[in-house]
């Protein structure tokens, strides 16, 4: 028997690693329906009753309508946030805050939904001292770390343990000239510190000595690693420069990631580790909701392909 439950797929509408999963599940015959929760109220309507048997109701776009109690699996990409610009700053926090916790709760709660990820396990592992404090739990190896916003436990800190380098503990953009930028991690020395680490909170790490760097995409139980060899302290900051070779993980790591998931209530998870001169892998963070259709386009693992059996549950 065909099954007919759609697949949704939660992005913007600037999304190329949706675009392919969305392509893939389509040549199999899967159904989908895509929208843009910010998309709320112009282009997308949502009517959800709460009954004895759970939430029952239908969401509506433009073109596709998803019976919510049918709904396979959601793929949870990035939303852009609600807007009422037509409302004045008052009202529009107001609406804003009912769209989040009603919209957003409807889709939190779909009946035998996979959700790939949930968005509210997104959050909890988003926040990087749960993450790294849940790694040593599972048995990585995790760099000396310190958060904090004393400057002279800073200094102590960076002191003891050079090199030691500054982490943002989230990277939001911001704009110079027109141009989209984010703090970058960096080295940093006690004299760099100064009182406006009272400020808020940051995150310190003891620099590893490093011969390359790993990305391990995690994707149900499918374990893909891809070694990136470069200069840089930061893979990230120049993707030009990279190197990629398909690795496999040293013992036991493919087990903890799958233990690190598990804690989170994740299914999918793309970690990032360092690999030190002696060979071990530093774990330095795992992002729920990580980029990795590049490292298809790189390596030829067929990572869209096991995207697409966890969304049509083949898995």
């Amino acid at each position: 028997m065909t099954d007919t439950r759609p697949v949704l797929v939660i992005t913007n509408l600037d999304d190329p690693t949706a675009d392919v999963v969305i392509d893939e599940l389509h040549g199999r015959g899967v159904p989908v329906v895509r929208f843009d929760s910010g998309d709320f109220p112009a282009s997308l309507s949502v009517e959800a009753e709460i009954t004895p048997d759970g939430i029952r109701g239908t969401l509506t776009t433009p073109t596709r309508q998803a019976d919510l109690t049918a709904v396979r699996s959601l793929y949870y990409r990035r939303p852009s946030g609600f807007t009422f610009p037509h409302l004045d700053p008052q009202e529009a926090r107001f609406a804003i805050t009912q769209a989040r916790y009603g919209i957003g709760g409807v889709i939190a709660s779909l009946p035998g939904c996979l959700y790939v990820n949930h968005p509210h396990r997104i959050g909890d592992a988003e926040f990087k001292p749960s993450g790294l404090a849940v790694a040593v739990d599972v048995g990585f190896s995790v760099p000396p770390t310190l958060i904090t916003s004393d400057p002279d436990r800073a200094r102590s800190f960076i002191d003891l343990h050079r090199p030691s380098i500054y982490k943002p503990l989230s990277a939001l953009l911001y704009t110079i000239d027109g141009v989209a930028c984010t703090v970058e991690v960096d080295e940093v020395t006690p004299d760099q510190i100064d009182e406006g680490v009272a400020g808020t909170a940051h995150l310190f790490q003891q620099r590893v000595r490093k011969v390359g760097d790993v990305r391990a995409t995690v994707i149900g139980d499918q374990v893909f690693c891809v070694r990136i060899d470069s200069d840089l302290l930061d893979w990230r900051t120049d993707y030009d420069r990279l190197t990629y070779t398909v690795v496999e993980p040293p013992p036991g790591i493919a087990e903890a990631m799958l233990h690190y998931l598990a804690r989170f209530g994740l299914v999918f998870g793309a970690f990032d580790f360092c690999i030190g001169e002696d060979g071990r892998w530093w774990f330095l963070e795992c992002n729920p909701s990580g980029q990795w259709y590049w490292l298809e386009l790189e390596t030829g693992l067929p990572l869209c392909a096991a995207m697409a059996d966890l969304l049509e549950r083949k898995l």
